[in-house]
């Protein structure tokens, strides 16, 4: 992970791998997990060598998926999700996500909210407040920068207008799920 506790590029494959191995229940051949993931990730962000070069092979190594059938990548093995990767999972689920926009960070959020339902229900309202605050960090810089250009002429602010709208709408969005998982994790009289 980064120093702030967010994500790197390797760690959005493993998130990926491991949730789709965990969301699934089942164990899947090595073929069918590099292809979901690598699907995945490349219709979220577009084609990334720095994504798509991360093998699989390093999770078998580090004992986070097993086969249950085989070897490995040599002859398309099952493979599993162990006790150690659901605990890797669970961790890369809960880090931080930056307040920028970027396509590492897209996957990250894009990703959390595919396997969000793996949590518990308190860690899923922790995650979407998470959220909240990054789209309201975003919202303030871009704000900023906003302010203090709108003098300009050209089009910098049209386009800052169009970013802060979709922003607003995404914090409104996530607002609305939090406050359908707060109401599921915390009913009111329970």
């Amino acid at each position: 992970m980064y120093a702030d506790n967010t994500l790197t590029p390797k760690e959005a494959v493993r998130l990926c791998a491991l949730g789709t191995l965990a969301q699934g229940g089942v164990a899947l051949r090595y073929s069918v997990l590099a292809h979901d993931a690598r699907h995945f990730m490349s219709r979220v962000t577009g084609p990334s060598l720095e994504l798509m070069g991360t093998s699989l092979e390093l999770l078998k190594f580090e004992g986070l998926i097993a086969p249950s059938e085989g070897q490995g990548m040599e002859d398309d093995a099952l493979m599993e999700l162990t006790d150690k990767g659901q605990q890797e999972l669970q961790n890369l689920l809960l880090a931080r996500v930056r307040a920028e926009s970027s396509d590492l960070n897209k996957l990250i959020i894009t990703l959390k909210f595919r396997f969000l339902h793996l949590l518990p229900m308190e860690e899923q309202c922790n995650q979407v407040d998470s959220l909240c605050d990054a789209a309201q960090a975003e919202l303030a810089r871009l704000g900023d920068l906003r302010d203090n250009h709108c003098e300009e002429t050209g089009h910098l602010t049209d386009w800052l207008d169009h970013d802060l709208d979709l922003i607003e709408k995404r914090l409104q969005w996530l607002e609305n799920m939090r406050n359908a998982l707060y109401e599921k994790a915390f009913p009111e009289g329970a």
